[in-house]
């Protein structure tokens, strides 16, 4: 992404975000305000807020990883599913073969043994030729029972662990749904104590966040090893990535989604890796898990950002400080300041190599 590029996008959101307020105004017409509430100091509004959303976020993060798990899970009985099936065809071929077999023993059967069949054969060099073939059939006829008894033990145990993935694919879609409504639980509390609030307190709580996170950005940016002013030019994916997420600013936050229309965070940053050809984890805390780490100082745009202690935000990294993510229920995807949330760290989807002129 060129300099000029980053400096529009930067400029335009810092417009944006002078008129945001804190939260999306309710559809509903609002209760009255909670006279205990009203009285609250701002600062400790503002920190029961900020925690719910946090365990919102974390009930969302945690109800991606299940949903990843159960989209596996039932990729895996279908496979199973194919593979008992065609376990089953061909156990009905062996037991055909099989069937076959038994009628030609017992249409073929005598009680003279082939030793006694050699001594009265009127050409015995003829009848140890047809001892050799009926050698061949032998081995054959054992072949085939081989098969037979290997094809019934796969097919059981295919059988078996289809049985056993769905019931793991049963377990997980029930865990789905109590995460789904944890995370609906816990959205339902932001309401509520949103609800509780005159649009007075709004606004402060609104002011109160921007100085908060201006401080917590100074400190950043001025810290030993912050992130450049100038950072250096993405890798082609990067930058494809970094595009990808740009394009969808504006567009509203939604738990557990993945776009077109909404994403949460990791969504989002899952999203435009997969656009550019780099597939990367689902959930934040795994993409935190499971990708390389970098220090802030060699950021690169289109990097991950990954914040709180147990990794459940993420964001990508634009350039000069700022970052693009979905930040939260009631918001839309946004250009911040790096120093939004607290930072965890920093992971790379990238090669490192620098993208050719």
């Amino acid at each position: 992404m060129s300099g000029s590029l980053l400096r529009r996008v930067c400029t335009a959101a810092v417009a944006v975000a002078a008129q945001a307020v804190l939260v999306a105004a309710p559809a509903a017409a609002a209760p009255e305000p909670d006279p205990v509430v009203a009285d609250r100091p701002v600062a400790e509004l503002l920190t029961d807020l900020r925690r719910l959303y946090r365990e919102a976020e974390k009930a969302t993060e945690t109800y991606n990883a299940t949903e990843e798990r159960l989209k596996r899970q039932r990729a895996e009985v279908t496979r199973l599913d194919g593979e008992l099936a065609r376990a089953r065809l061909s156990l009905h071929h062996s037991r055909g073969a099989a069937g076959r077999l038994a009628r030609q023993q017992y249409q073929n059967s005598t009680d003279i043994s082939p030793y006694v069949r050699l001594l009265l054969a009127r050409d015995p060099q003829h009848a140890l030729d047809q001892g050799h073939v009926i050698g061949r059939l032998a081995r054959g006829r054992a072949e085939t029972v081989g098969r037979l008894t290997g094809t019934e033990r796969r097919a059981d145990e295919l059988a078996r662990k289809a049985r056993e993935a769905l019931d793991r694919r049963l377990t997980l879609a029930a865990d789905s749904r109590k995460q789904r409504d944890d995370v609906t639980g816990r959205l339902n509390d932001v309401e509520e104590l949103l609800a509780s609030l005159t649009p007075e307190q709004l606004t402060a709580l609104a002011d109160f966040e921007k100085r908060d996170i201006d401080k917590a950005q100074q400190q950043v940016m001025s810290a030993p090893g912050a992130p450049g002013t100038a950072p250096p030019e993405p890798t082609r994916a990067g930058d494809a990535a970094l595009r990808y997420a740009v394009q969808q600013i504006g567009k509203p936050y939604e738990w557990g989604a993945e776009g077109p229309g909404t994403y949460d965070c990791s969504g989002l940053t899952s999203e435009a890796w997969a656009s550019a050809g780099t597939p990367i984890p689902r959930t934040s805390q795994e993409q935190w898990a499971r990708l390389p780490h970098i220090p802030l100082s060699a950021l690169r745009p289109g990097d991950l950002v990954v914040y709180h202690p147990d990794a459940t935000h993420v964001a990508l990294y634009l350039g000069a400080g700022m970052i693009v993510h979905a930040p939260r229920t009631g918001e839309r995807i946004t250009v911040a300041p790096i120093a939004t949330l607290p930072i965890l760290g920093a992971v790379t989807p990238q090669d490192r190599q620098p993208n050719p002129l």
